[in-house]
């Protein structure tokens, strides 16, 4: 890429026209280092001398933390007024780490040690709070991307977003690197149900709901029926609650410790030795032990391992905390797929009806990606995810960067961090050298 031509755009000629000029201090080249606003009509125009990070979740901070620990500089760009906002606005109270700590700790900083195996959803906000204190990452709240391109005429990205204060604020920013850390749940799915409109209680996303003593006494029906659906119901049954799960496919249930171990770091370890086929045998086989054959009710599982399954669809296994035990006992009650809504409830698809009082939509969340980013390499337009898989879905061309989108949850997430930082360091340096020997000659 040619850095020294000229650009010609409406709001921006030339982000290296400060390289040659020297700032109150008289050091040219810490000018670099500073961002450069120009005002134009309405919106302002900021190039940012590194990357932008859209997202600020785990991965986000994540990411901005390894460039910082590089002195790469990053601005994240964050559209809720908080960080991790999936985590603080959009999670039930009850919510633990699915996964032992330290399969879950962030690059470059790990869990305190007084934390339990398996953090509180308070704890770990806790933890992403001290993390972003400690690298001194403070991401611009607020605003929301419409829009991001590669302009091929300037060699940069150029992010338009919506700051949300008093009044709309319109920005745009140009930067060299752009990772797109949203993520993989940005957005709750809402299914169309028949007779939805007909239906006369509540119907909310597990998005919404924040404890089962808003329902008690209630007869709710949960549709969906991963770890979000088993511990809502688990959730609602603690609070006198009478829940029913909607189970439309098969599911694989593990039980979250085996043989004194974490089933998660027990798989870790055993794969190490074995293949993968044979690993699901062997957990699908202590899994029989310890639970039982769950198909009993209404729970069959899949033809294809828990293992296997997740690397080829991405479809994570039910780690039971105790919702298996209160199906069991006929607390919860397990139904086929909901056929229509009624007045008062649901018929089902096996011809059996039931009255509810309220619905819950345990069914996930999806990428918004497709919505705003104006790019068809990396990510693709139907789902919103890379298009290559893991472990090779982190890296698109002209300094386009995917993190959060391995489908293998904040492990993940934190190595595709330290790979973007690690390239985004070697572009750097060969970048910077050249200005350097520009600006200060």
């Amino acid at each position: 890429m040619d850095w020294w031509r000229e650009a010609e755009c409406k709001r921006v000629h030339d982000p290296f026209f400060y390289d040659h000029r020297k700032d109150s201090s008289g050091n040219s080249c810490d000018v670099l280092m500073k961002p450069l606003v120009i005002a134009a009509k309405a919106e302002k125009c900021v190039w940012i001398p590194g990357s932008i990070v859209i997202g600020g979740g785990p991965s986000g901070l994540a990411v901005a933390a390894c460039l910082k620990a590089k002195g790469i500089p990053s601005v994240v760009l964050e559209r809720s007024n908080c960080i991790a906002s999936l985590w603080q606005l959009k999670t039930y109270d009850r919510l633990h780490l699915h996964l032992p700590k330290h399969f879950c700790e962030l690059p470059l900083m790990p869990f305190p040690s007084s934390f339990p195996t398996y953090p509180t959803k308070q704890q770990f906000v806790a933890y992403l709070e001290a993390y972003a204190r400690e690298f001194d990452i403070r991401p611009r709240f607020n605003e929301t991307v419409t829009s991001a391109e590669y302009d091929g005429a300037l060699g940069f990205w150029r992010v338009k977003a919506v700051a949300m204060g008093g009044k709309e604020d319109k920005r745009e920013y140009l930067c060299r690197w752009l990772v797109v850390a949203t993520g993989e749940n940005a957005e709750a799915v809402w299914p169309d149900f028949d007779g939805a409109e007909d239906f006369k209680g509540p119907i909310l996303h597990t998005s919404l709901y924040k404890s089962g003593d808003a329902f008690r006494d209630k007869r709710v029906l949960v549709v969906g029926c991963g770890n979000s659906g088993m511990e809502v119901c688990l959730d609602l049954c603690n609070n006198t609650a009478h829940p029913s799960i909607v189970v439309r496919d098969s599911v694989h249930i593990l039980p979250r410790e085996m043989l004194g171990s974490s089933t998660f770091g027990l798989s870790m370890w055993l794969l190490k030795w074995l293949p993968v086929r044979m690993v699901d045998r062997l957990l699908l086989l202590l899994a029989r032990l310890m639970l039982g054959d769950t198909a009993r009710f209404g729970l069959p599982r899949p033809q294809v391992g828990p293992l296997e399954l997740k690397s080829l669809s991405g479809k994570t296994p039910v780690l039971d905390v105790g919702t298996l035990a209160r199906i069991k006992s006929g607390d919860i009650k397990v139904r086929p797929g909901v056929k229509k809504l009624l007045e008062h409830g649901a018929e089902f698809v096996d011809g059996g009806a039931d009255r509810f009082d309220a619905v819950i939509l345990a069914t996930g969340y999806k990428s918004n990606v497709p919505l705003w980013l104006k790019e068809k390499e990396l990510f693709s337009e139907n789902d919103g995810l890379p298009r290559r898989p893991f472990p090779d879905g982190w890296k698109g061309e002209r300094g386009l960067y995917a993190v959060g989108f391995t489908k293998r949850g904040l492990l993940g997430a934190s190595l595709d961090a330290r790979r973007i930082a690690q390239d985004i360091e070697q572009c750097w340096k060969a970048e910077l050298k050249k200005i350097m020997i520009f600006a200060c000659p």
